[in-house]
């Protein structure tokens, strides 16, 4: 049985994993826009390099797998809660920071291949990727979905969607 101590420092590392990850995969040029905005309060214009939406849809998975997070949390700390229920909340947490991890991993192959921005959502054997690109290739497509399917050794079910 999972003492409350324990359990707190699987939270604890859990997160800070995911958002070291996260820090790790930033861009150069996220970062110095980082730092451009705080240094410099003077420009009012900030240039953007990736797709509004690929922002838009990286914010919204973010805040969707955080709230995930804060409800298996609390399934974890509740004391109504079965044994059986707090397992199954730290295997999502588990599938959680696994699947954030792959999707980094995705990103980062296709920055690095096709030198082209993305977004990954992962559900089960689906991988969704939207990419960031004014043409619509389907040459492109299949390249980076045999990519993507070069990662695993069993099939999965990839979809490559353009956005300009």
């Amino acid at each position: 049985m999972i003492n409350k101590q324990n359990l707190w420092f699987i939270t604890l590392f859990s997160i800070i994993m995911v958002l070291s990850i996260y820090y790790l995969t930033m861009t150069d040029d996220t970062l110095s826009t980082l730092k451009a905005t705080k240094t410099t309060e003077e420009k009012s214009e900030v240039v953007i390099s990736e797709s509004d939406t690929i922002i838009a849809l990286k914010v919204a998975g973010e805040e969707e797998m955080v709230s995930k997070i804060e409800e298996l949390e609390n399934i974890l700390l509740d004391d109504t809660a079965t044994l059986e229920e707090k397992n199954d909340a730290y295997e999502k947490l588990q599938a959680i920071n696994k699947n954030e991890g792959i999707k980094e991993t995705i990103e980062k192959l296709i920055k690095e291949e096709y030198k082209l921005n993305s977004y990954v959502n992962i559900e089960g054997n689906t991988i969704k990727v939207t990419i960031a690109s004014k043409t619509h290739d389907t040459k492109l497509a299949n390249n980076i979905i045999r990519s993507i399917q070069n990662l695993y050794d069993k099939d999965k079910y990839i979809t490559v969607k353009f956005d300009n």
